[in-house]
């Protein structure tokens, strides 16, 4: 079966988000709460079809700001689920609002999501999946390993033969610092 590593180079969709997306480290609550978003969106889909939507759900949940998520009520339900560009799945936006919730809650907590997700690494993924599952809506093991991987906390983004990961070595994953 080929890897993501042998699919992705040179496809139209799936070359930029593998070259320079898929694995590397990422701060930005913003972003953070983006690659949440689209694993969740990703869940019974393929990823070609979230990457093609990923513009859609960027206007669609007002450029992934929390804290307008988090603010969410029933018209913009409504609003999401009417809307043909985004995956119109009842569950997955309720989780989307519910999740911006606890990310906004995390800057009191924690400090950020970021610093959040530093303050318990490193795990395995088993431990991670469990925290996930209580602390965040529409969080399986699928999404959790790898909303973590697409962001350098857990290894295996990328096959060893694979250009990126020297790139990705370069950038200081967390696996990578649980390693040395």
């Amino acid at each position: 079966m080929p890897s993501y590593c042998d699919i992705a180079p040179g496809h139209p969709v799936h070359a930029h988000y593998h070259a320079t997306e898929y694995g590397f480290p990422q701060r930005g609550e913003r972003e953070l709460f983006e690659r949440l978003l689209l694993e969740i969106n990703q869940a019974g889909l393929s990823w070609e079809t979230i990457l093609k939507k990923r513009e859609d759900l960027r206007r669609a949940y007002d450029g992934f700001d929390v804290d307008t998520v988090a603010a969410y009520g029933e018209a913009d339900v409504a609003r999401l689920l009417a809307d043909a560009g985004i995956i119109r799945n009842r569950l997955k936006v309720h989780a989307a609002i519910h999740n911006a919730g606890v990310i906004a809650a995390m800057r009191a907590s924690h400090g950020g999501f970021a610093a959040w997700l530093d303050s318990h690494h490193p795990r395995e993924k088993p431990d991670w999946v469990k925290l996930f599952k209580k602390t965040f809506h529409f969080t399986g093991g699928e999404i959790t390993g790898e909303f973590l991987m697409s962001l350098g906390y857990l290894p295996g983004a990328h096959q060893p033969g694979c250009p990126v990961l020297a790139r990705i070595e370069a950038s200081g994953p967390a696996w990578r610092r649980r390693q040395d």
